[in-house]
């Protein structure tokens, strides 16, 4: 009997670290969402997503969502009324979620299904750009409170075998992210140089593969101010502990919005 043939073999799913900005992206068609969308179309045949987001944090233990229709959360206030009345309906994966949960509880990261809460704006705007038609199902992990990088790291390497059967794991952040010093006004201003210099710290990192360095990220030049808190930066560790030693990071979108919000965005693929 003839073996499967190359062909035959499942496409390790690529990894995706997405700079989500702000809400108002969602109404964008500039140069971010076409990227988003470009990596959509070349992301192959993805079996289901898995995204960190940076706005949902949970104590004691990970919780996963398990339902099988997510709903959105439209967790931001004071934008235009067309916003709240923006849709995505992916299905959810209730089978994958009870997987999801036993891996990370298996890892050392207690983890729970949560058949509550919905998917927040970290993870429906990107997705809307990336994989518009929703086919593709969609579960969302949180962040443990409190996290460390090595803890949300070690989360990436639970779910990384997921990778194999196809499921593309996300996280949902920002390179730069400090709202007091974002220029509303001016969504093409010119990058502050304190924000240049972090993301250029990031850049160089990730080039040279060192991500044990980025682990240090206090010691980055401007790092206080990159982050006063640390919710968007932490899920860039979910993807590179979800890293294969044969991947390559591929860039998925460079550039900057508002003068400070760092909108850089890659992938890792084998």
């Amino acid at each position: 009997v003839m073996g499967p043939g190359p062909s035959v073999a499942r496409q390790v799913a690529p990894v995706l670290f997405v700079s989500h900005g702000s809400p108002m992206t969602a109404l964008d068609a500039d140069a971010y969402p076409q990227a988003l969308k470009r990596f959509g179309d070349g992301a192959g045949p993805v079996k289901a997503l898995v995204v960190v987001s940076a706005h949902w944090e949970t104590d004691a233990r990970v919780h996963v969502t398990a339902m099988a229709a997510p709903p959105l959360v439209y967790d931001f206030y004071g934008f235009p009324e067309e916003m709240y009345r923006l849709r995505y309906a992916p299905p959810g994966a209730p089978s994958l979620a009870q997987d999801v949960v036993a891996r990370l509880s298996a890892a050392g990261v207690p983890a729970v299904a949560d058949s509550e809460r919905g998917l927040d704006h970290g993870v429906w705007v990107p997705l809307r750009h990336a994989f518009p038609e929703a086919r593709v199902p969609v579960l969302q992990v949180a962040l443990p409170a409190d996290a460390t990088p090595a803890q949300v790291a070690r989360m990436g390497e639970a779910l990384r075998p997921l990778r194999a059967e196809g499921v593309l794991l996300m996280g949902s952040g920002g390179v730069v992210h400090n709202l007091r010093r974002v220029n509303f006004r001016n969504k093409l201003a010119s990058a502050e140089p304190w924000a240049a210099e972090f993301d250029a710290w990031v850049a160089g990192k990730l080039a040279a593969r060192d991500y044990v360095g980025l682990q240090s990220w206090m010691d980055a030049p401007n790092a206080r101010v990159a982050h006063p808190s640390p919710e968007h930066w932490l899920p860039i560790y979910f993807v590179l502990g979800a890293a294969l030693p044969e991947d390559r990071i591929t860039p998925v979108f460079e550039g900057f919005h508002h003068g400070t919000l760092s909108m850089r965005s890659f992938a890792l693929r084998a």
